[in-house]
Order: structure tokens, then sequence, then C-alpha cells
């Protein structure tokens, strides 16, 4: 049976979330979304749960989303039950996937990451710069939006891989209003204008992962009744195609606060290969959470 993709009953409480993926051990810079989540649920007579993003099953592991409950105990916090799980959740994801293709939005994308790269190092051979999105990457050609219908057909009966990207400009032309979203953050603050072509064609969907990131949290936080999303500014950007996508699939918007990242000595964001950081380290160590919070700035 298919899941449905509609929207939780509105909650009388605010409603906040950590979506930590289970795909490494914890570090200091999920300590703080955790806490700011946690906090800010806590001062606003909110609701504060928990979310396993699990949708890429080649790297996450049981042993990782285990310690996850571990540390997140540790350090204090409590959450709701039931965890929601996406690995739990294709139906849903799917659904979302499948009203956006009979909207005409969606079509599949065949070309590798070495033929995108031949494609954009042969155009900037010239001198000319082709363009990036906001972390820096190429955007994807326009071959596979403009191949036909029959081509795409015989390319997927060949068993050709594939992924499945939203075509941005027909989801931009179904939008009748400019996209904002309301943020309370560290960077700015108020109405941010929000414009999701800067990505270009995004990716929706691909052979090792049945939803990408953009889809499945938009799917989710509709689904968990999220009003507020509090997460790193590395995701700022972002924010503009999951308003997108929001308003194609008719689901409600919530506010957004992107909090400042924790870096590194060389003052790049932590990574979770940064064991040094990690909260079990800390933790053998012998720093409490009074310490872990110190460190933070909380």
């Amino acid at each position: 049976m298919a899941e449905d993709i509609m929207p939780a009953p509105p909650s009388d409480k605010p409603v906040y979330r950590f979506a930590p993926s289970p795909n490494g051990f914890l570090h200091l810079g999920h300590a703080l979304s955790a806490f700011l989540n946690h906090d800010m649920a806590a001062a606003n007579g909110g609701r504060f749960l928990l979310r396993i993003e699990d949708i890429d099953l080649a790297r996450c592991n049981p042993e990782f989303e285990a310690a996850i409950y571990r540390d997140l105990g540790w350090l204090g916090l409590r959450w709701e039950a039931p965890v929601r799980r996406q690995s739990e959740h294709f139906n849903a994801y799917h659904a979302a996937l499948d009203r956006l293709t009979d909207m005409d939005l969606v079509y599949p994308a065949f070309l590798t990451r070495g033929e995108v790269k031949a494609k954009v190092t042969a155009y900037e051979a010239d001198g000319k710069n082709w363009p990036r999105d906001p972390d820096g990457s190429p955007l994807y050609p326009d071959d596979d939006r403009h191949r036909s219908g029959a081509e795409r057909r015989r390319l997927i009966a060949d068993g050709v891989r594939h992924a499945f990207r939203l075509d941005m400009k027909k989801a931009l032309a179904l939008v009748a209003a400019p996209l904002n979203w309301t943020e309370t953050g560290d960077r700015s603050r108020g109405e941010i204008p929000a414009d999701p072509s800067v990505w270009g064609d995004v990716v929706l969907s691909r052979s090792d992962a049945p939803s990408s990131y953009h889809l499945s949290v938009t799917v989710d936080d509709a689904a968990q009744g999220i009003t507020h999303v509090v997460r790193g500014l590395d995701l700022f950007e972002a924010t503009a195609v999951h308003r997108l996508l929001q308003e194609l699939l008719g689901l409600p918007q919530p506010v957004y606060h992107h909090h400042r990242l924790v870096v590194g000595a060389d003052g790049r964001k932590l990574s979770k290969s940064e064991g040094s950081t990690g909260l079990a380290a800390l933790r053998d160590q012998g720093l409490g959470v009074g310490d872990i919070r110190c460190i933070l700035g909380l």
C-alpha cells in the first residue's frame, strides 16, 4: 500500500526535530544542533522529535544508530517515541516522486559523473566558466532533459543506470508567487528570498537510494508536523529547494533557524571522520555534559 504524503495534523505546540544520519559517530557539531533543538523546544513549550535519516542504506548501519541513541541519552536529551526512520518510509518518498512525475516535472538522467566531469572540463578549457551551485558543484548538463521519450524508454529498457531529476525550469513555471522562507538564525533574519534555480536540476532519486535528501527531508518534515527546522548554516542555501518542493507538493512550510557551525583547527566544518571531536571520545576522556555545553558556548 502506498504511504500517504499528507502533512500531519496541525499541532497546538511548536515541533522541533534533530535528524542525524547513522553513517558515523556524532561529534560536537551534532551536539550543538541537538542541544539547540531540545533547548528551543523546552523554552517554547514545544515537542522534541528524533529522526534517523538512514535513506542511504549502503553507508548507514545499526552500530552508528545505536551510538546516536547512546550519545543523545548521555547528553541528557529526551525525545518522543516512536523515532521516525527513513528506511521505513520509502513508499512515502515514492509517492512524492510519482506526484511530481505526474506533473511532468521529473526526467531520467543517464550521464555518469565521469561524463559530466568531461563535459565541464572541455567547456572550461576555452576559458569559460561552467555554472555551479552554491556548494561549488557543476550544474547538471541539459542533455537528458532534451532526450525524447522514446530514447529514454530505450535506455531504461537496456538497463542503463539513471537517476531522476527535477526539471527546475518547468517546476518554477508552476509557482505563482516568488518563493521565500522565514528565517530566525545566525546569518540573517526575516523573510529570505528563495531562488532554487541556482541548484539546477536537482536529484530526487537515484539507483542506489530511493530518495534524495531534498525530497525525503521535505516529506519527513511535513509528515512529522515540524514547525521549526533548526539546522546548520551549511544547509541555508538548500532551503530554497525545500521551499520549492513544499509548494509543488502542497506541504506546509516551517520556520527555519540556521545556526553557526562548529569548525575544527583548520577552520573547516567538522566531519564524522574527526575522532577527536566525537562525543564518545570526549566522554571517554572524562568530559561531562556541562563541559560539552561550555565548549559549545551554551
